[in-house]
């Protein structure tokens, strides 16, 4: 399901479910409100039967007593009393009661004589419950609660009599009903009108997000061609608004990547095809040096066969007197392998590689024969596509970064949604934060592709002690203020590597500013230099906290930082720069000790 789909049934759902509880708290309202008239009658009806109650005993002078008046009245006392419970549902029963709960006077004129009813009070039990209780006590109880009052009258001196009004609350549900009934059909068209209304703006309001999602997403699992490439049909329609602006943005990310895929693919078939012209020489001796394997180009580097090669002595395949030939021989002799050792060929040079296949040298032995260029070509080519492939990382943060904006864009709109539902219009400081969060959108893209855009080197041979001592320089201020001391190990002599100096100073100085913010109680900061083989090695070692095992493989990703105030792209542009020159970095990190970051480049050729 799409991400517009899941807000506006969201939308749906919340919009019922606001309008269910506005309903239930009118229901509820109501309940209170025929719970309270029900009380309010009660009161009258008692008042109105003490004043009857009252009138008899006082204008009756013949009467011994005031109970002898009630009593003398009581037949016409009950038949009132009869007649006015006829119209006053909920009440089914009034009696008057002497001070001994004998009824004197009843609406009911068997139950004269009798005892007086004792039933649960209605007003103890009201003000405790809630509206839930209460409709429960109309629509399931069947029982008889009391309002009691007392009369007194001038004649009555401290007697006193007693006013019990019955009621059944099953009755009251009669008066309910048809109110419920309104209530529940006016509630139903109010569900149903705000479920269509909140779904016709949010199939409108969301559909330009809608889209951006989809493309982003499309993005972010590398399928870079959109199903709507015209301008007129992108999201926001052919007006110049927010959204046109960010899919516009958008759709040239989604190009330029296209474009990078391409590229990438191209590579691919070009270094398949290199591999398959330039592959290794590879021979294999047995004990008594003879050849008994041979693979990849032998016959490059050989002039011969590889099948004409098989069965023959390593003296044969190579003669002492060639200087291939001395070298293979001093290797036999002394035991020792040998690395991409430089030898002459009959065409030019190329490296060899000695390997014993047992602990002694008396065992078989591998020989493998390379040529340095096409190595060369390979590890550049190799380079490129990890480039490319940089590029597609770094993609996933652009994704990561875009859709946070998105999301709070949403969240307003949603907000937004709700005041216009509660005839709020004031809806400036949404509009404010939606505007803000689509400019970030915009820088987003903006950084990412100038980020991506191509940088023209301004290559020169530099001495790699010079270039560490000026970088080391560079550092003494803030690593002096931050107490950190810093160490000097170059051992390069007068190597030198071909690269754009303030380029790779960026690059270098950008771990250096690392190390120092993550040595914040000081420490050392040590700058090595040293040459490996044909390559300048540079390391850079601090004695910081070290990098957390959980966030090693994205320290180089575009916008990924730890830091409150890091902008997550000093280290991505260190791996760019890095590989510009055909280099390679990597870092080495342990939790309490520090981390160790090691770039290496390829000598210059006034170095070789």
């Amino acid at each position: 399901m799409s991400l517009q789909a899941r807000l506006t049934l969201w939308a749906i759902g919340l919009t019922a479910a606001v309008v269910c509880i506005a309903s239930a708290l009118d229901v509820g309202s109501e309940f209170s409100r025929q719970f309270d008239a029900t009380r309010h009658d009660a009161q009258l009806i008692l008042q109105s039967i003490g004043e009857f109650v009252r009138y008899a005993v006082d204008h009756d002078p013949n009467a011994e007593s005031a109970q002898a008046a009630i009593e003398q009245d009581a037949p016409d006392l009950s038949a009132g009393l009869n007649r006015l419970m006829r119209g006053s549902r909920p009440f089914v029963e009034v009696a008057v009661c002497d001070h001994r709960q004998r009824v004197i006077a009843d609406s009911d004129a068997a139950r004269v004589g009798g005892t007086c009813p004792r039933l649960p009070d209605w007003n103890d039990v009201v003000p405790r419950s809630n509206w839930f209780d209460r409709l429960r006590l109309v629509w399931r109880d069947q029982g008889e609660y009391e309002v009691s009052g007392d009369v007194t009258s001038a004649r009555s001196g401290p007697s006193v009599f007693g006013v019990k009004l019955v009621l059944r609350p099953r009755l009251i549900w009669a008066d309910l009903a048809p109110i419920l009934k309104k209530h529940l059909a006016i509630s139903a068209l109010a569900i149903a009108g705000s479920m269509f209304g909140a779904f016709l703006f949010f199939s409108f309001a969301l559909r330009p997000l809608g889209k951006l999602g989809r493309m982003i997403d499309l993005i972010a699992k590398g399928e870079y061609e959109f199903p709507s490439a015209n301008p007129q049909t992108a999201p926001g329609g052919d007006s110049q608004d927010e959204f046109r602006i960010v899919a516009s943005k958008v759709s040239m990310l989604g190009q330029q990547l296209r474009g990078a895929q391409y590229e990438f693919s191209d590579l691919k078939t070009n270094v398949e095809r290199l591999l398959e012209e330039l592959e290794d020489a590879v021979l294999i001796f047995a004990r008594d040096r003879r050849l008994i394997a041979a693979a990849g180009s032998v016959e490059k580097f050989l002039g011969r066969p590889r099948t004409a090669l098989l069965g023959e002595t390593i003296t044969d395949i190579f003669p002492t007197g060639t200087p291939l030939g001395l070298f293979l021989a001093q290797a036999v002799q002394t035991g020792r392998t040998l690395r991409n050792r430089r030898v002459p060929l009959e065409k030019g040079f190329g490296l060899l590689s000695v390997e014993f296949l047992e602990s002694s040298a008396a065992g078989g032995m591998l020989i493998r024969l390379r040529d340095p260029e096409a190595t060369r070509q390979i590890g550049r080519q190799l380079q490129t596509a990890d480039r490319i492939s940089a590029i597609s990382r770094l993609t996933k943060g652009v994704a990561h970064e875009v859709k946070n904006p998105l999301n709070a864009i949403l969240m307003h709109v949603e907000l937004a949604r709700m005041k216009l539902a509660h005839k709020d219009y004031d809806l400036d400081p949404q509009m404010d934060i939606i505007t803000s969060e689509i400019m970030r959108l915009d820088r987003v893209v903006k950084t990412f592709l100038d980020f991506a855009r191509p940088v023209q080197l301004n290559l020169s041979d530099v001495r790699i002690g010079d270039f560490m001592e000026d970088v080391a320089s560079l550092a003494r201020p803030q690593a002096a203020a931050s107490g950190i001391e810093i160490v000097e190990r170059i051992n390069v002599e007068d190597s030198m590597i071909t690269v754009d100096v303030d380029l790779l100073k960026q690059a270098v100085f950008n771990i250096v500013v690392n190390s120092i913010e993550a040595m914040e109680n000081g420490g050392t900061l040590s700058f090595e230099a040293s040459v490996k083989g044909d390559d300048a090695e540079i390391r850079i070692s601090d004695t910081g906290p070290g990098i957390p095992a959980a966030v090693r493989e994205r320290i180089y990703d575009l916008y990924f930082t730890t830091k409150e105030n890091g902008s997550g792209i000093g280290l991505a542009m260190t791996y760019r720069i890095v590989q510009l020159h055909d280099g390679t970095i990597d870092f080495n990190s342990e939790p309490g000790r520090g981390t160790s970051f090691s770039l290496r480049f390829p000598l210059s050729l006034v170095s070789a």
